[in-house]
């Protein structure tokens, strides 16, 4: 896996000051995307075990709220190859920071195992990692620089951890709110 970008102590992609990793590699190639460069699995630098120990070091101090994962599109089956056991060693060492990702497959798509273009031996298992997932593709008809942490009004933020202990959907209201 490739990435394009690292942004430490990021404000802007998910709550608190976070580290934001762009993974590249999309097949999604939404209208508009705003980083459309990822979409090239080739796009960027080699996803490194030494970038790994870089993104956990950054997460250490206790101001550091998590780590968000966005791209291109983390959840195309060969990133989720690499991302699984990176997420895995992640919260081994630092169980209580937050992990977002940003996907424009929506939670039912990753969730049906007949799905070959998202579900994998690995999807379940990041699932069962992460605490937040934005889910859907930016359409650019729905574009609205108003909204937190999304670009466009279709898609959600799901609090992963209650919708699999739920068995449905559970939006997390909290940041839904507008900015002002």
């Amino acid at each position: 896996m490739n990435y394009g970008n690292i942004i430490y102590n990021d404000i802007a992609n998910g709550i608190g000051c976070r580290t934001s990793l762009f993974v590249s590699g999309c097949t999604h190639h939404c209208k508009g995307c705003f980083n459309e460069m990822t979409w090239d699995f080739n796009y960027g630098e080699l996803f490194t075990a030494e970038i790994e120990d870089k993104i956990i070091e950054s997460l250490r101090p206790t101001y550091i709220s998590g780590l968000t994962i966005l791209g291109g599109e983390p959840m195309e089956v060969s990133n989720q190859a690499v991302l699984r056991p990176f997420l895995e060693k992640l919260k081994n060492e630092l169980p209580n920071k937050t992990i977002w990702i940003y996907s424009g497959y929506v939670i039912e798509e990753l969730l049906d195992e007949d799905n070959k273009r998202c579900h994998s031996a690995d999807t379940m298992k990041i699932l069962g990692l992460i605490d937040i997932l934005v889910d859907g593709e930016f359409v650019e008809a729905k574009k609205d620089m108003m909204l937190r942490f999304r670009g466009s009004s279709n898609q959600r933020i799901i609090d992963v951890k209650q919708s699999l202990e739920n068995g449905e959907i559970v939006i997390a209201e909290k940041y839904l709110e507008k900015r002002v």
